[in-house]
């Protein structure tokens, strides 16, 4: 048996949790509720987070066998949860997690810590501060633990359009920005993280049968109890799910969407994300993620875990898409004064897509400048990370230095952008009526489904397209008009458009089509 003395455990690195801002503590929990926990396992060997050009992608089991987490690591969490009287309901090798669920008070003494309940406006949420800790023979092999809090921790990343707005189809975007013709989608799967809301048939009949499409096919997929749920509001979260799948859909629409839908929390959406990746029944080629925020509000375990993940998804071929924020250079964060980028666009190993102000004459690009309305607030986000070092790949991108003691480069964000503000918006259907939404949640399946189109074309998954962008800057459209509060456009990067929008031409030419295609 495991012992659990204090000397004798060790601390789960970057489990550290502040007490929730902007919430009322209404006393203990109740200790005989029951919750779900996942473990998050270290990998067997160091993830790649980049394929080997010279190889083919591996399959998903191949890779589970090389980097998952070790049966003999699964096996020692698995005699600690019993020993701390918890049930184990699943172990995933390829997710390297292990779900495990008791009452709040065999949790709490499982990992060394004691929660509160809090409200939240009307949301009503468990919390801890502090560290987690485990038993020392587990130090290292647990890097994470997630659901013990179920604070809410993302933001969807759109915006209503007011009613005096100019709006688009996602197609007529698509054109504009000269997205390759002649192919639709076909083969590929395109994944839509969702942690609230849902869809329904009847407003995507609606939507495609107007612009002339047939709907692609849309399955979705249940994380943690998370379920398709319309709750009946095109201002809430509704909203983002329906604007994921039509511009997504619409533009590929050939492509089959599946969405996975999870609780609002740490866990849910890291669930969400390594579900996705690691399905090897829809082996989604493409994940488009529209919902996050400051990384400030991140532990370092969850913003190593997601990290870890997306590398996991470069190392498979698989393009991970990440609006960067609609709050500007601050992210929305007001109690410091400083700038902040949105997480998880801020991982390195996410393609993050930033915003733009697109005015459209005819079917031609009139102009394309910073989205930023100062009026309401909304603005792309942007920015340096706190959180990860310089890429390799934007060595020679010019992202400034955060003004530190260290002076440490920082991973600059976003890498590209695409139309995002509400008044130059995307017209769509949500709970059964038309109406225009913007933000840089449209702008992640806006180059979904546009790497889709690529990926038929090329014959091939283009996978992590990063270090090809920046060696290529030409294949983007660059936009040097407008800021988003800190920082101004410019010439090549810059922290409001990154490399700029598509330019469906020379993308086409970068990822040239299979032969005979």
């Amino acid at each position: 048996m495991m012992s659990s003395g204090a000397s004798e455990r060790a601390i789960v690195q970057g489990s550290e949790r502040a007490e929730p801002e902007a919430s009322e503590r209404r006393g203990a929990c109740d200790l005989s509720e029951r919750a779900e926990v996942t473990i998050v396992l270290r990998p067997r060997a160091r993830v790649p987070g980049a394929p080997d050009p010279a190889k083919p992608y591996p399959t998903r089991a191949d890779y589970a066998l090389a980097y998952g987490a070790s049966p003999a690591d699964i096996a020692l969490v698995e005699r600690f949860a019993l020993d701390a009287e918890l049930l184990v309901l699943e172990s995933n090798a390829a997710r390297r997690s292990v779900v495990v669920e008791g009452t709040l008070e065999a949790l709490g003494r499982a990992f060394g810590t004691t929660m509160s309940r809090y409200v939240r406006g009307d949301v009503t949420f468990r919390a801890r501060t502090g560290t987690l800790s485990v038993p020392r023979a587990l130090d290292g092999i647990v890097t994470g633990v997630f659901g013990i809090d179920t604070r809410p921790q993302a933001r969807a990343q759109f915006r209503p359009a007011s009613a005096a707005a100019t709006s688009y189809s996602a197609p007529a975007v698509a054109r504009a920005y000269g997205f390759p013709a002649g192919v639709t989608g076909a083969g590929e799967t395109i994944a839509l993280v969702e942690l609230g809301g849902g869809y329904a048939a009847s407003d995507l009949e609606t939507y495609f049968t107007s612009l002339g499409l047939t709907a692609p096919a849309v399955t979705s997929v249940s994380v943690d109890g998370g379920t398709n749920a319309p709750t009946g509001s095109a201002d809430g979260p509704d909203g983002e799910v329906e604007l994921d799948i039509e511009v997504a859909g619409s533009i590929a629409p050939d492509a089959k969407i599946v969405v996975y839908f999870a609780p609002n929390t740490d866990r849910g959406f890291l669930d969400a994300v390594t579900t996705a990746i690691h399905d090897t029944a829809n082996a989604p080629s493409i994940v488009s993620i529209s919902w996050g925020g400051p990384e400030s509000t991140w532990t370092a375990q969850a913003t190593s875990a997601f990290d870890t993940a997306f590398a996991d998804a470069a190392a498979l071929g698989i393009t991970v898409t990440v609006a960067a924020g609609d709050n500007g250079s601050s992210d929305g964060v007001t109690t410091d004064n400083e700038n902040h980028v949105d997480f998880p666009a801020s991982s390195p190993h996410a393609l993050a897509c930033g915003g733009t102000t697109l005015r459209l004459s005819g079917a031609a690009i009139a102009s394309e400048t910073v989205w930023n309305d100062g009026s309401s607030g909304g603005a792309t986000g942007g920015g340096v990370s706190d959180v990860f070092a310089l890429p390799a790949y934007q060595a020679g991108a010019g992202v400034p230095v955060v003004d530190d003691a260290a002076g440490t480069p920082g991973r600059g964000v976003p890498d590209v952008c695409g139309d995002a503000d509400p008044e130059t918006g995307y017209a769509v259907v949500v709970d059964g009526s038309s109406t225009v939404i913007g933000g840089t949640s449209a702008v992640a399946p806006l180059w979904a489904g546009l790497v889709a189109l690529l990926n038929e074309r090329a014959g091939k998954r283009l996978g992590f397209i990063n270090p090809t962008l920046y060696a290529n800057s030409h294949a983007l459209r660059d936009v040097t008009t407008g800021n988003n509060g800190a920082y101004r456009a410019g010439p090549g990067w810059d922290a409001c458009t990154g490399l700029g929008s598509p330019n469906g031409p020379a993308l086409a030419a970068l990822f040239p089509a299979a032969a005979g295609g």
